[in-house]
Protein backbone atom coordinates (compact mmCIF):
# COMPACT_ATOMS: atom_id res chain seq x y z
CA UNK A 1 0.00 0.00 0.00
CA UNK A 2 0.69 3.40 0.21
CA UNK A 3 0.44 5.72 3.03
CA UNK A 4 2.44 8.31 3.67
CA UNK A 5 4.51 10.20 0.63
CA UNK A 6 6.01 13.85 0.71
CA UNK A 7 6.05 16.71 -1.60
CA UNK A 8 8.63 19.23 -0.54
CA UNK A 9 9.90 20.84 -3.60
CA UNK A 10 8.97 24.46 -4.07
CA UNK A 11 6.55 25.70 -6.21
CA UNK A 12 8.73 26.85 -8.41
CA UNK A 13 10.55 23.53 -8.86
CA UNK A 14 7.26 22.08 -9.30
CA UNK A 15 6.01 23.93 -12.51
CA UNK A 16 8.92 23.43 -14.09
CA UNK A 17 8.03 19.38 -14.47
CA UNK A 18 3.61 20.63 -13.81
CA UNK A 19 3.16 23.76 -15.55
CA UNK A 20 -0.31 24.43 -13.98
CA UNK A 21 -1.69 26.74 -11.83
CA UNK A 22 -2.64 25.31 -8.30
CA UNK A 23 -5.18 26.12 -6.56
CA UNK A 24 -3.41 27.59 -3.57
CA UNK A 25 0.29 28.25 -2.34
CA UNK A 26 2.92 24.91 -2.33
CA UNK A 27 4.38 24.56 0.72
CA UNK A 28 6.57 21.90 1.63
CA UNK A 29 5.02 18.39 2.96
CA UNK A 30 7.45 15.98 4.71
CA UNK A 31 4.32 13.55 6.32
CA UNK A 32 1.49 13.37 4.24
CA UNK A 33 -0.90 11.23 5.35
CA UNK A 34 -4.69 9.63 4.75
CA UNK A 35 -7.82 12.26 5.16
CA UNK A 36 -5.53 15.04 3.92
CA UNK A 37 -5.38 17.54 1.42
CA UNK A 38 -3.58 16.40 -1.50
CA UNK A 39 -2.33 18.24 -4.34
CA UNK A 40 -3.49 16.55 -7.65
CA UNK A 41 -3.83 17.50 -11.28
CA UNK A 42 -7.21 16.79 -12.99
CA UNK A 43 -8.65 17.15 -16.27
CA UNK A 44 -12.33 17.87 -18.15
CA UNK A 45 -11.35 16.80 -21.19
CA UNK A 46 -10.07 20.65 -22.05
CA UNK A 47 -8.29 22.30 -19.42
CA UNK A 48 -6.08 20.22 -17.00
CA UNK A 49 -5.56 22.28 -13.56
CA UNK A 50 -3.97 21.94 -10.48
CA UNK A 51 -7.09 20.70 -7.47
CA UNK A 52 -6.83 19.74 -4.03
CA UNK A 53 -8.16 16.55 -2.84
CA UNK A 54 -9.29 14.56 0.14
CA UNK A 55 -6.82 11.80 0.23
CA UNK A 56 -9.54 8.92 0.82
CA UNK A 57 -12.18 7.72 -2.11
CA UNK A 58 -15.81 8.70 -1.35
CA UNK A 59 -17.70 7.50 -4.19
CA UNK A 60 -20.44 9.31 -5.57
CA UNK A 61 -23.34 6.93 -4.51
CA UNK A 62 -21.99 6.03 -0.75
CA UNK A 63 -24.47 7.33 1.75
CA UNK A 64 -21.44 7.71 4.34
CA UNK A 65 -18.09 9.60 3.25
CA UNK A 66 -16.23 7.67 6.51
CA UNK A 67 -15.91 5.32 3.81
CA UNK A 68 -12.80 6.91 2.48
CA UNK A 69 -10.78 5.71 5.18
CA UNK A 70 -10.95 2.57 4.04
CA UNK A 71 -10.39 3.79 -0.18
CA UNK A 72 -6.80 5.53 0.08
CA UNK A 73 -5.18 2.87 -2.22
CA UNK A 74 -6.45 0.65 -4.83
CA UNK A 75 -4.96 -2.13 -6.55
CA UNK A 76 -4.22 -1.56 -10.20
CA UNK A 77 -4.91 -5.54 -10.80
CA UNK A 78 -8.20 -5.23 -10.39
CA UNK A 79 -9.57 -0.96 -10.41
CA UNK A 80 -11.70 -1.96 -13.18
CA UNK A 81 -13.88 -4.88 -11.05
CA UNK A 82 -14.70 -2.77 -7.90
CA UNK A 83 -17.41 -0.67 -7.40
CA UNK A 84 -16.10 1.68 -5.57
CA UNK A 85 -13.33 2.54 -7.89
CA UNK A 86 -14.35 1.14 -11.65
CA UNK A 87 -16.36 4.35 -12.74
CA UNK A 88 -13.62 6.48 -11.85
CA UNK A 89 -11.30 4.75 -13.88
CA UNK A 90 -12.71 4.95 -16.96
CA UNK A 91 -13.76 9.25 -16.56
CA UNK A 92 -11.91 10.13 -13.39
CA UNK A 93 -8.32 9.58 -13.36
CA UNK A 94 -6.19 12.12 -11.85
CA UNK A 95 -2.62 11.86 -10.67
CA UNK A 96 -1.14 13.04 -7.33
CA UNK A 97 1.98 14.92 -6.87
CA UNK A 98 4.77 13.85 -4.98
CA UNK A 99 8.68 13.65 -4.52
CA UNK A 100 8.71 10.55 -2.59
CA UNK A 101 6.88 7.83 -0.52
CA UNK A 102 7.52 5.73 2.69
CA UNK A 103 7.20 2.30 3.68
CA UNK A 104 8.29 0.16 6.57
CA UNK A 105 10.28 -3.01 6.77
CA UNK A 106 9.63 -5.22 9.65
CA UNK A 107 12.31 -6.15 11.56
CA UNK A 108 11.69 -8.13 14.60
CA UNK A 109 9.30 -6.38 16.86
CA UNK A 110 10.10 -3.20 15.00
CA UNK A 111 9.20 -1.41 11.69
CA UNK A 112 11.86 0.75 10.27
CA UNK A 113 10.89 2.89 8.02
CA UNK A 114 11.85 3.91 4.35
CA UNK A 115 11.93 6.69 2.02
CA UNK A 116 11.49 6.11 -1.54
CA UNK A 117 12.46 8.75 -4.40
CA UNK A 118 13.42 9.15 -8.11
CA UNK A 119 17.26 9.07 -8.01
CA UNK A 120 16.88 12.43 -9.72
CA UNK A 121 15.08 13.59 -7.42
CA UNK A 122 12.47 15.28 -9.20
CA UNK A 123 8.58 15.24 -8.25
CA UNK A 124 6.53 12.60 -10.52
CA UNK A 125 2.85 11.91 -10.48
CA UNK A 126 1.34 8.71 -8.80
CA UNK A 127 -1.33 7.70 -10.73
CA UNK A 128 -4.85 7.99 -9.02
CA UNK A 129 -8.76 8.58 -9.02
CA UNK A 130 -11.20 10.72 -7.92
CA UNK A 131 -14.39 11.18 -6.98
CA UNK A 132 -16.90 13.95 -6.39
CA UNK A 133 -19.61 13.20 -2.97
CA UNK A 134 -22.55 15.26 -3.07
CA UNK A 135 -24.93 14.34 -0.34
CA UNK A 136 -26.95 15.84 2.49
CA UNK A 137 -26.06 19.17 1.41
CA UNK A 138 -21.94 18.63 1.82
CA UNK A 139 -19.48 18.26 -1.32
CA UNK A 140 -16.16 16.83 -1.12
CA UNK A 141 -13.43 15.79 -3.72
CA UNK A 142 -11.49 12.59 -3.10
CA UNK A 143 -9.22 10.78 -4.22
CA UNK A 144 -7.79 7.37 -3.71
CA UNK A 145 -3.48 6.41 -5.11
CA UNK A 146 -3.20 3.29 -7.69
CA UNK A 147 -0.49 0.62 -5.94
CA UNK A 148 1.08 -2.16 -8.06
CA UNK A 149 3.65 -4.82 -7.44
CA UNK A 150 7.11 -3.47 -6.03
CA UNK A 151 10.22 -3.24 -8.36
CA UNK A 152 12.92 -4.74 -6.89
CA UNK A 153 14.54 -1.89 -5.04
CA UNK A 154 10.90 -1.68 -2.73
CA UNK A 155 10.56 -5.32 -2.39
CA UNK A 156 12.95 -5.85 -0.23
CA UNK A 157 10.94 -3.76 2.15
CA UNK A 158 7.41 -4.04 0.82
CA UNK A 159 5.08 -6.21 -2.00
CA UNK A 160 3.31 -3.62 -2.84
CA UNK A 161 4.21 0.62 -4.47
CA UNK A 162 2.59 3.06 -5.93
CA UNK A 163 2.26 3.66 -9.72
CA UNK A 164 4.43 6.26 -10.61
CA UNK A 165 3.29 7.57 -14.20
CA UNK A 166 6.38 8.24 -16.51
CA UNK A 167 6.05 12.13 -18.01
CA UNK A 168 5.19 10.21 -21.62
CA UNK A 169 2.14 8.68 -19.60
CA UNK A 170 0.61 11.45 -17.86
CA UNK A 171 -1.42 13.05 -20.77
CA UNK A 172 -2.95 9.47 -21.72
CA UNK A 173 -3.64 9.38 -17.64
CA UNK A 174 -5.63 12.11 -17.80
CA UNK A 175 -7.80 12.43 -20.96
CA UNK A 176 -11.35 11.47 -20.20
CA UNK A 177 -11.99 10.49 -23.87
CA UNK A 178 -9.56 7.37 -23.22
CA UNK A 179 -11.90 4.89 -21.59
CA UNK A 180 -10.29 1.05 -23.08
CA UNK A 181 -9.28 -0.49 -19.86
CA UNK A 182 -6.98 -2.81 -21.04
CA UNK A 183 -4.93 0.06 -22.33
CA UNK A 184 -5.52 2.32 -19.03
CA UNK A 185 -4.14 -0.62 -17.39
CA UNK A 186 -1.28 -1.23 -18.95
CA UNK A 187 0.09 2.02 -17.92
CA UNK A 188 -0.09 0.79 -14.48
CA UNK A 189 3.08 -0.71 -13.83
CA UNK A 190 6.33 -1.13 -11.12
CA UNK A 191 8.53 1.98 -11.80
CA UNK A 192 12.48 1.44 -13.59
CA UNK A 193 13.85 0.09 -9.86
CA UNK A 194 17.28 1.27 -11.47
CA UNK A 195 15.88 4.85 -11.82
CA UNK A 196 15.17 5.08 -8.12
CA UNK A 197 16.69 4.81 -4.57
CA UNK A 198 15.82 4.48 -0.97
CA UNK A 199 17.36 5.10 2.04
CA UNK A 200 15.95 4.94 6.02
CA UNK A 201 14.58 8.07 8.05
CA UNK A 202 13.34 8.64 11.46
CA UNK A 203 10.56 7.11 12.93
CA UNK A 204 9.60 10.43 13.58
CA UNK A 205 7.25 9.87 10.03
CA UNK A 206 5.44 7.10 11.99
CA UNK A 207 3.33 9.72 13.68
CA UNK A 208 1.11 11.65 11.06
CA UNK A 209 1.29 14.57 13.72
CA UNK A 210 5.42 15.01 12.35
CA UNK A 211 4.95 17.06 8.95
CA UNK A 212 8.58 18.23 9.47
CA UNK A 213 11.86 17.88 7.69
CA UNK A 214 13.16 15.18 10.02
CA UNK A 215 11.06 13.09 8.47
CA UNK A 216 12.79 12.97 5.15
CA UNK A 217 16.80 13.07 6.30
CA UNK A 218 18.68 10.18 6.03
CA UNK A 219 18.89 8.02 9.72
CA UNK A 220 23.05 8.12 8.88
CA UNK A 221 23.05 12.30 8.23
CA UNK A 222 22.42 13.26 11.80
Amino acid sequence: MCGRFSLTVSEEILKQYFPLEFPKKVLPRYNIAPSQEVLAVVSDGEKITGKMLKWGLVPYWANDPKIGFKMINTRAETVDEKASFKHAFKKRRCFVLADGFYEWRKEGNKKIPYRFTLKSERPFAFAGLWEKWDKHGDSMYTCTIITTKANELVKGVHERMPVILPKEWEEFWLDPAIDDTEYLKSLLRPYPAEEMKMYEVSTAVNSAKNDVEECVKPINSR
